[in-house]
């Protein structure tokens, strides 16, 4: 990988669901974007005013659920990725 994340955003490579829970095989235009997704990146944190940086929750690895519409859609050797803010990931898996 050649991204490195910056700050407090992390890195996401999203689920792409290809099957309806019936067992139906969707076409690339009939799917909704992904909101579930594994990190594969994250920044060192949220720096404050008086320069303290705050570690965030998230580690490589985790399970999130993110907004529908939130994020950068990039392309890192082939792999399509999301670089969001941690304000626009809403939930891990635990």
């Amino acid at each position: 990988m050649a991204l490195k994340v910056l700050g407090d955003h992390v890195l996401i490579k999203a689920d792409a669901e290809e099957t309806t829970r019936g067992g139906i095989l969707l076409p690339d235009t009939a799917r909704e974007k992904p909101q579930r997704g594994t990190v594969i990146a994250v920044g060192e944190g949220r720096r404050l005013d008086n320069g303290k940086v705050v570690p965030l929750e998230l580690k490589v690895g985790d399970r999130v659920i993110f907004s529908k519409y939130g994020g950068t859609e990039v392309t890192d050797s082939g792999e399509e990725l999301l670089v969001m803010g941690i304000d626009s990931v809403l939930a891990k898996d635990v």
